[in-house]
């Protein structure tokens, strides 16, 4: 009976420093979802927009949406043509123009920047639902909310 009630009183300090660590900002356990809802709206043509949106349910509650003409959304967010994709994801007020990988999601909605959104122009190979492999770091760009841009991370 003494072995067990000491090791019982390991186990509960083991656990409530572990909750203590988790509570102070660092990750014990596995990652969970984020809190956020991610909104997809995609060209009801679109396939690859199908296995981005099943990717970023990994990381997200995740709501899509096909719609005819996809460019109303771009405009409506602000988009600039040069970095337009088949998608636009919304987030937290961002947009997420195209197959941005969720480590730069997870920037943008933890950093909370001033910008209107972030972009990974075209649709490069190996990025998040797209065939083949990644040929050289995704660049994706910061869009400021007067249409300019600057790079907001390399992955």
């Amino acid at each position: 009976m003494k072995r067990f009630m000491t090791g019982f009183v390991v186990f509960i300090a083991a656990a409530l420093l572990l909750a203590g660590c988790s509570n102070a900002g660092y990750t014990v356990a596995s990652q969970s979802k984020s809190q956020s809802q991610f909104k997809i709206v995609m060209s009801e043509q679109c396939g690859c927009c199908g296995l981005y949106s099943k990717y970023m349910k990994k990381h997200f509650d995740v709501a899509v949406t096909s719609v005819d003409d996809i460019s109303q959304v771009k405009d409506e967010y602000g988009v600039p043509d040069q970095m337009r994709s088949c998608h636009t994801g919304i987030i937290d007020g961002y947009f997420v123009e195209g197959h941005v990988p969720y480590e730069a999601v997870e920037k943008l909605i933890a950093e909370k920047p001033e910008i209107a959104g972030i972009a990974l122009p075209g649709m490069p190979s190996g990025a998040p639902g797209m065939p083949g492999s990644k040929r050289e770091p995704f660049v994706v760009y910061a869009i400021h909310k007067d249409g300019s841009t600057t790079e907001f991370m390399r992955i």
